[in-house]
C-alpha cells in the first residue's frame, strides 16, 4: 500500500483555558490500514458553519421538514423548545448542493427550530407565525380564512355539500327517469288500447260490411228467384195461417195457408212443374197437386174449376184453376199446402218467403 505524504509540522500554542501544556513534537507518518480504522458508530457531530446554525447538510433535512409541515396544512411552530441537533455524514456531492441552498435560519418559521439561542421568544413567535397559514390556499385567503384548521374544515364542509348535492341530483335524476319511464309505459298502454279499439272498430265495420254484402247478395238471389216463382192468386186476404188451432179442422190445427178471394179468381202455378193430381179430394173439394223439380208438392184446394190434368207440364204463373168453395169450407178461398219431398207439411208462408215472395 502506498504511504501518505507526511503532514506538515505544527506547533501547539496553549491558551488560558487549557489545563496543562504540550511540548512541541513532530507528527509521525501514519499509514491507515483496514485493521487500524475503527468503524464509526453512533452519532457524531458536524462542525457548525458560520452563525451557529445547523450544518448545510442538515439544512437539506430542514427543508424537507418544512415541506412536510406545509403539506399537512395544520402544523404550527412551537415556540420556546430547544433546538434539536441533527447530524448527518458528509456524502460525496452533497456539499455542492448544500452550498447552493439558503441558510436554514432565513426560511420562514424555521429559525426557532435550529437557533442556538432558545431564549429568543420574540424571534420564535415571529418565525412561527407564518406556519399558521400553511395549507391556506389563495381562494381561502380571498374568502377571509387565515387559519389552516378552519380552512381544512371549510374544505371538508364544502366537499360534504358537494357530495350531498351530487346525491340529491342523483335522486332527482332517478325520479325524473322513473317519471319518464312511467309516462312512456302509459303512452304505450294508451297506444295499445287505441290500436285494439281501432282493430275492434275495423272488425265490426268489416263484419257489418260483410253482412250487408251477404244481405245484398241474398236479396239479389231472391229477386232473381222470384222471377221464377209467383204468388198463387190475386185480390186476396190471408185469413188462416199454418198451425192455427180449432175444431173446424179434423187434425185440431190448420195445415195450410188460406187466401180468401172471390169465386172464379184465377189460380196460378207458383213454379214450373208437373201436375201430379187434378180432381175431387173429399174435404179438400177439387184439388190440384203440382210437383216441382225438387220433389216439393203444392196443393191447391177448394177450387171451383180445374184447368189442368194429371201429367201436364206447367210454367210459373200459368193458370191451373179457379178459386171456389168446394169441400169442407165456410166460404170461397184457396187453401194452399206445401209438402216436402218426404211428405211432411210445412208452413206455406215461410216457404213462399224463402223463394223471394212476400204475400
Amino acid at each position: 500500500m502506498a504511504s501518505n505524504r507526511p503532514a506538515p509540522r505544527a506547533v501547539y500554542v496553549p491558551n488560558d483555558d487549557d489545563f496543562g501544556s504540550y511540548d512541541e513534537e513532530p507528527f509521525e507518518e501514519w499509514n491507515p490500514t483496514e485493521e487500524s480504522i475503527r468503524p464509526v458508530r453512533g452519532r457524531h457531530r458536524v462542525h457548525k458553519k458560520g452563525g451557529g446554525g445547523l450544518a448545510r447538510s442538515s439544512t437539506v433535512l430542514g427543508v424537507g421538514v418544512i415541506a412536510a409541515v406545509g403539506a399537512g396544512g395544520i402544523a404550527t411552530a412551537q415556540g420556546g423548545k430547544p433546538p434539536v441537533s441533527i447530524s448527518m455524514p458528509d456524502l460525496p456531492g452533497v456539499g455542492a448542493v448544500a452550498d447552493s441552498l439558503p441558510e436554514a435560519k432565513s426560511l420562514p418559521g424555521v429559525g426557532s427550530l435550529i437557533s442556538d439561542d432558545s431564549s429568543d421568544s420574540e424571534g420564535s413567535a415571529t418565525a412561527a407565525a407564518p406556519l399558521t397559514t400553511a395549507g391556506v390556499s389563495t381562494t381561502d385567503a380571498e374568502q377571509g380564512t387565515t387559519d389552516a384548521g378552519e380552512a381544512l374544515r371549510a374544505r371538508i364542509m364544502q366537499q360534504a355539500e358537494n357530495q350531498q348535492h351530487q346525491a340529491d341530483s342523483a335522486v332527482q335524476t332517478a325520479a325524473e327517469d322513473a317519471a319518464v319511464k312511467k309516462a312512456a309505459e302509459e303512452a304505450a298502454a294508451q297506444q295499445k288500447a287505441a290500436e285494439k279499439e281501432a282493430e275492434a272498430k275495423a272488425a265490426a265495420k268489416k263484419k257489418k260490411e260483410e253482412e250487408a254484402r251477404k244481405a245484398k247478395a241474398e236479396a239479389e238471389r231472391l229477386a232473381k228467384l222470384a222471377k221464377s216463382y209467383a204468388i198463387p192468386t190475386s185480390s186476396y186476404t190471408l185469413t188462416s195461417h199454418f198451425g192455427d188451432a180449432g175444431s173446424m179442422w179434423s187434425s185440431g190445427h190448420h195445415t195450410g195457408l188460406d187466401f180468401a178471394a172471390p169465386t172464379g179468381t184465377p189460380l196460378k202455378a207458383v213454379h214450373t212443374g208437373t201436375v201430379k193430381e187434378a180432381g175431387w179430394a173429399g174435404a179438400y173439394g177439387y184439388r190440384t197437386v203440382l210437383e216441382l223439380e225438387d220433389g216439393t208438392e203444392i196443393w191447391y184446394c177448394h177450387q171451383s174449376s180445374l184447368n189442368v190434368s194429371a201429367g201436364q207440364k206447367v210454367t210459373t204463373g200459368e193458370v191451373i184453376g179457379r178459386v171456389g168453395a168446394t169441400g169442407n169450407v165456410t166460404g170461397p178461398h184457396l187453401h194452399l199446402e206445401v209438402h216436402t219431398p218426404g211428405g211432411t207439411g210445412i208452413d206455406p208462408l215461410g216457404w213462399l218467403q224463402s223463394k223471394g215472395l212476400n204475400p
